[in-house]
């Protein structure tokens, strides 16, 4: 995760925060009405966001009921023997934006769409192997197995027994459709207080870089970057490094995880810059701002409490732009339970 070790600007990027692009002045977004005023980050022009209020309590219950409806398009499918819905087609029913609908739904719900598929169609083939006058293939076929030994090794990885064995201890099977009956417990808590802010970000340039892989390969993607803007003497206008996660470390093979690695920077360059790197514009736009202070494996969980904690209160509702954090320190150079990035999420 960057900076990147050895990267020549990586050390006055993280001793020098306020340069980091864009400039922004941020009202705590549970507090009364306000303006909120960010520089342009070449300009210095402002642009005004005001602050909507909070949203009276059980807001949040609404959010949920709006995921259940998803959840509940997925249990009709499943009962019925049908494919589960497109995405889109759950986004819609939830009346989230598929951009972020993936995002929102394992924050509330704490797991993805595909596990919740899954385990569903565990829990119907349970139910059906609890009515002892139904086969196996029976069982798998009605849940959408295309065999029995598809159900039966689908059984022996999420419960742990196959369809004879929990047949032959009835409360072992009781036992497994109570637990299936309900989703895992969000990641995200609910003790520890979030201080979010909201700001209005001004349009900035950044050079991206899309990487696929975990940390090692991402580094090595800031460390192209870093490269590439020495050799077009831009490092001098380096104002702050940036990410966007395209995948979720938690859910995708890292491997198979794709990142945008970028650097903000205030000079000019090519549209197409050539070696991968491309001009892309983040910012633009209101913004829910929440600092981690501590490892980059807790951004997730970091990300879901905004979601799931404080997103369904706030009285905003998200815009169909990219997530993306800002990474203020070098954590070769600080000690990784005081690195700083902060994560900002697009509000409409």
């Amino acid at each position: 995760m960057p900076p990147v070790k050895d990267s020549p600007a990586a050390a006055s990027v993280a001793d020098t925060p306020a340069v980091a692009a864009p400039a922004a002045h941020a009202v705590e977004a549970h507090a009364a009405p306000a303006t909120v005023v960010a520089a342009a980050p070449e300009s210095g022009r402002t642009a005004a966001a005001p602050a909507r209020a909070a949203l009276k309590p059980g807001t949040r219950d609404a959010h949920h009921r709006r995921i259940q409806r998803a959840v509940a398009l997925i249990e009709q499918a499943i009962a019925a023997g049908e494919e589960p819905p497109e995405l889109g087609r759950l986004a819609e029913a939830a009346a989230f934006s598929p951009f972020h609908f993936h995002r929102v739904y394992r924050a509330m719900t704490g797991e993805t769409t595909g596990q919740t598929v899954a385990r569903l169609r565990l829990l119907q083939g349970l139910r059906v192997l609890a009515d002892g006058g139904r086969s196996v293939t029976d069982a798998a076929l009605a849940v959408g197995y295309q065999t029995p030994q598809a159900f039966t090794r689908a059984l022996r990885q999420g419960v742990g027994g196959t369809p004879s064995e929990l047949r032959a201890e009835p409360e072992r099977l009781w036992r497994e459709i109570d637990r299936l009956a309900q989703p895992p417990a969000p990641e995200h808590g609910e003790a520890a207080p979030l201080r979010v802010e909201v700001v209005s970000v001004e349009p900035f340039q950044v050079a991206a870089l899309r990487v696929t892989g975990a940390y090692p390969e991402q580094n090595q993607g800031y460390g192209r970057l870093f490269g590439w803007a020495a050799q077009n003497g831009l490092l001098d206008s380096l104002r702050g490094l940036y990410g966007i996660p395209l995948d979720d470390r938690r859910d995708v093979p890292p491997q198979a995880c794709a990142f945008d690695c970028m650097l903000a920077l205030g000079a000019p360059f090519g549209a197409d810059a050539g070696e991968g790197i491309r001009l892309q514009v983040l910012g633009g736009g209101r913004y829910a701002r929440v600092r981690l202070v501590g490892a980059f494996d807790g951004l997730e969980a970091l990300t879901d409490a905004l979601l799931a904690r404080w997103l369904p209160e706030s009285g905003e509702s998200l815009r169909d732009a990219p997530l993306f954090h800002e990474y203020l320190d070098d954590p070769d150079e600080t000690p990784e339970a005081v690195l700083r990035t902060d994560i900002y999420l697009p509000l409409a």
